[in-house]
């Protein structure tokens, strides 16, 4: 049996909630191994709702689950997540969870720094959830992080925030705001330590022993491999790696860990915050994608900027991140439409190129080259065979598959995990 990775081809919001649900039921084990609660979830389960952003999707699933050591946590929105989902009947513990001893912890300061910067009338707006992902990442590779294994070492924790504070008290100088005291942060994180330290084990470990007693294991990843710190659309990023391949270092594992990477792909394009999109429909095509499509954030609410679907994109992280097949997702939101574009390649500075470039300058001055296919209007939604579907509709994903260079394993045709059209199953790789 495989051990399956699941993760965005796009800038993210490829509906891998319900992909990653859909999964979780032939999986063992559901692993979150990068990102922190800036990315949300949105899983329905006969006919109820829940909007995960930190806890791993498999949960709602009763599936035994990680927060991998890739992850950035928010303690006290670990604590409100739980308490959230345990509401609607989901009862969360140590027996089902677990956190990685290593994971970083995200603070109140990471949240007003990351306020500060993205209000600041000077320096490049990134388009943050103002979560605090960016800040604690920072924290973390300059190796002066607060992580979970510290809530436990209470004696020699406010020695760890005075040397974090001698950093972060020094930006808040520059910026003009108030210096913290340490005694805040050793408060703020002492409220919640004992609601955290029970779920704290050595992850690495544990997926080590499940994996070597056959356990199958679903790696989940937050965001979209656009929007990976190397790989993306730079400075346009998050503050990880959103890529696959971070699936082991984000969770303990080895890379042979690793049996098949399935790309989460929506049928159309959409992004959230700034940055370079090159498909992008700021008009009435736009506009019927995202009133279709229900094009808003699950964790900020934000409008999503929409287009038409990008295959030079998706071919090169198809790449990046190794991608065996991919679960194509709201088909049935192209419904109607007389014609379909499908971008094909760029012209940059009169020259046609297959790629999309690193540098951020010729990442703004690309324009797209489209092939027009024929639309349907016959409906494709719920339908869970290929013969259910339009004849076009069918031609539209077969020409998907050709320009990106990967198969449809799983087709989704409704937020409902059941409206699913299975080709080939990961976990029998």
């Amino acid at each position: 049996m495989a051990n399956v990775v699941v993760v965005g081809s796009q800038w993210g919001d490829e509906g891998k909630g319900k992909i990653v649900d859909w999964l979780s039921e032939r999986a063992d084990v559901v692993v979150r191994y990068q990102g922190g609660h800036n990315a949300g979830h949105t899983l329905v389960i006969d006919g109820v709702s829940y909007k995960l952003s930190l806890l791993p999707s498999g949960l709602v699933r009763g599936k035994f689950s990680v927060i991998g050591n890739g992850v950035v946590v928010d303690p006290h929105h670990f604590v409100a997540e739980i308490a959230k989902i345990a509401a609607q009947g989901i009862s969360v513990t140590p027996d089902v969870l677990r956190i990685a001893e290593n994971a970083p912890l995200i603070l109140s300061l990471h949240r007003e720094l990351d306020a500060l910067r993205e209000d600041s009338n000077s320096g490049l707006k990134i388009g943050t959830t103002r979560r605090g992902i960016g800040p604690a990442y920072e924290d973390k590779v300059g190796r002066r992080a607060i992580r979970v294994c510290d809530l436990g070492e209470p004696e020699t924790l406010m020695d760890k925030i005075e040397r974090l504070l001698t950093h972060h008290n020094a930006l808040r100088r520059g910026m003009g705001a108030a210096e913290v005291e340490a005694q805040v942060i050793h408060d703020e994180l002492m409220a919640v330590a004992d609601q955290i330290l029970p779920f704290m084990d050595r992850v690495w470990e544990l997926l080590d022993e499940r994996r070597k007693r056959g356990e199958r294991i679903l790696f989940e990843g937050a965001q979209g491999a656009l929007l990976d710190n190397d790989h993306g659309t730079y400075p346009f990023v998050t503050s990880s790696n959103t890529v696959a391949g971070q699936a082991a270092p984000g969770s303990g594992l080895g890379p042979t860990a690793v049996d098949y990477v399935l790309g989460i792909t929506k049928a159309y394009t959409t992004r959230v915050g700034e940055g370079p999109f090159p498909t992008e429909q700021d008009n009435e095509t736009g506009q019927f994608l995202g009133e279709r499509g229900h094009e808003f954030g699950t964790v900020t609410g934000r409008k999503r900027r929409c287009g038409w679907f990008d295959a030079v994109i998706v071919k090169q992280t198809v790449r990046t991140s190794g991608i065996h097949g991919i679960a194509l997702t709201k088909l049935d939101v192209l419904d109607g439409l007389d014609e379909i574009k499908v971008c094909v390649g760029y012209e940059l500075d009169g020259e046609r190129i297959d790629h999309l470039p690193a540098s951020m300058g010729a990442q703004s001055r690309v324009k797209p080259i489209y092939e027009t296919l024929e639309g349907w209007k016959e409906t494709t939604a719920g339908a869970r065979s290929w013969a259910e579907l339009p004849a076009q509709a069918i031609k539209y994903v077969r020409r998907v598959e050709e320009l990106i260079g990967a198969t449809v394993a799983l087709l989704s045709t409704s937020p409902e995990r059941e409206d699913t059209i299975l080709v080939q199953d990961p976990f029998q790789d």
